[in-house]
């Protein structure tokens, strides 16, 4: 068990009362300065985004998220530098400290420091010390004005420990060590949430596709993506089943919805990794409940929701309000996100480039389908309730044993570069090095991806 150190001091810092008695206390600006650098004539075209994921590329032909109308106002960032997103301070999820891989241009709204004397200091010692503040929720306390932004100048009027060099070197290296131990454990829950979420959507596919009863007799159906089915099963195409709406709010008052990958339609305040957010929702369009929204450009890999409560959603997406005569909103779903009409739905967008394929409402409408009558829909959607419901359960549980770990995580950081245990007599064994884990599908606001400033 870790121990501390055996002297403290008052540090001087509001959330961090003491400090071990050999540490100093600074001001940010003592160590660190802000240079900017700006990408004229987009010079540099390496461009990097700071995303929970950490700092990555980001394809300048295929970008994920919003994009500027050019890059000649982007900053020029460095190997090493740390890089802040101290904007929209109370949104609490989004991603705000990272450690620059390699040169890059980023969005002139983002924060750059950089070491003063790089040869005394250990940078990334600095960069668990800022990215615990960020765990806190440090940062979220202390911004100001309309959209609760933090500057250059005031993040560097913040005080920061200061260890001897060689105690940084030594906590970097403790933490990189228990952070990939750490980070395993959570890639392997994931990998078994992965292994559950295939179940439960095989179990789904079936039933959808192939009825509940499998001695039933079968036909061969006009819809040849979805192979034989059930005899007594209509044969409709999907613009029979739902009809396009575009009514548009005056005043966007109305609760927003935004689309995410995994969760479906979700409110502002549930969308817990939403982005930047529009400054009026006026000209949005509006949706009623069980009514099926789709974003054009993901709707190829199953991005359809049902609307979860009356609302407002991106005027880019299509709403479609679906004739429950024929067909029950929530089985119009669950076949629209089967992976066989998944397949058949890349054969219906339009675009060169894959990151800009298209689903429009008339494509869409002429996908043939094969579906029960209600009656069936309903015994059929109880059925995926029952097989599915201890799937879920355990989806659950292993979430919370993540959860766990990643609290674990956020305190044994905090309590390491701060000083409240001393790691300067563990011996680090040989390991392998895992980075952060996170979901190539992590939620976000499908609609604002990535911070566009400009």
């Amino acid at each position: 068990m870790l121990k501390g150190y055996e002297k403290y001091k008052e540090s001087g810092i509001p959330w961090d009362i003491c400090e071990p008695a050999t540490w100093d206390c600074v001001r940010g600006k003592a160590l660190f300065e802000n240079p900017k650098y700006i990408n004229k004539n987009n010079e540099y075209k390496n461009v990097l985004s700071l995303t929970l994921k950490g700092v990555i590329r980001n394809n300048i032909e295929n970008p994920n998220g919003l994009v500027p109308r050019s890059y000649d106002t982007y900053q020029l960032f460095e190997k090493d530098d740390l890089v802040f997103k101290l904007i929209d301070l109370e949104n609490i999820s989004t991603s705000r400290v990272g450690i620059v891989g390699e040169q890059g241009i980023m969005s002139p709204a983002y924060i750059r420091l950089v070491l003063r004397k790089k040869e005394k200091q250990n940078i990334k010692y600095y960069y668990y010390q800022y990215f615990s503040l960020y765990q806190r929720q440090i940062f979220n306390s202390l911004g100001a004005g309309v959209r609760q932004t933090l500057s250059a100048r005031e993040l560097l009027e913040q005080k920061i420990m200061v260890p001897p060099k060689p105690e940084q070197d030594k906590i970097v290296q403790f933490l990189d060590w228990k952070i990939s131990e750490m980070n395993h454990c959570i890639h392997q829950k994931k990998k078994q949430i992965k292994l559950l979420e295939e179940l439960k959507r095989n179990i789904i596919d079936d039933l959808i596709t192939n009825g509940k009863n499998s001695e039933k007799r079968v036909k061969i159906s006009k819809a040849k993506w979805m192979g034989n089915v059930p005899y007594d099963w209509n044969e409709y195409r999907l613009k029979n089943l739902f009809q396009e709406i575009n009514v548009r709010s005056e005043l966007g008052l109305e609760p927003h919805l935004s689309m995410s990958q995994k969760k479906g339609l979700v409110t502002d305040d549930e969308d817990i990794e939403r982005r930047l957010l529009s400054e009026s929702y006026a000209g949005a369009k509006l949706c009623e409940k069980d009514d099926l929204v789709l974003n054009r450009l993901k709707a190829h890999l199953g991005v359809f929701a049902l609307v979860p409560m009356k609302g407002i959603v991106s005027p880019d997406y299509t709403v479609l309000r679906i004739n429950a005569k024929r067909v029950i909103p929530k089985y119009l779903e669950y076949l629209l996100k089967s992976n066989a009409c998944r397949r058949e739905l890349v054969t219906r967008v339009r675009g060169i480039v894959e990151g800009f394929w298209r689903l429009y409402t008339e494509d869409l409408g002429e996908i043939p389908v094969c579906i029960p009558n209600t009656e069936e829909q309903k015994a059929i959607l109880e059925v995926i309730l029952e097989k599915t419901n201890n799937i879920d359960e355990m989806i659950s549980g292993i979430n919370k044993e993540i959860i766990l770990v990643e609290e674990l995580r956020t305190k044994l950081i905090s309590d390491v570069v701060t000083g409240q245990v001393d790691v300067r007599n563990v011996k680090i064994p040989a390991y392998e090095t895992e980075t952060d884990i996170i979901d190539s599908e992590e939620d976000s606001d499908e609609e604002n991806q990535e911070e566009s400033t400009e």
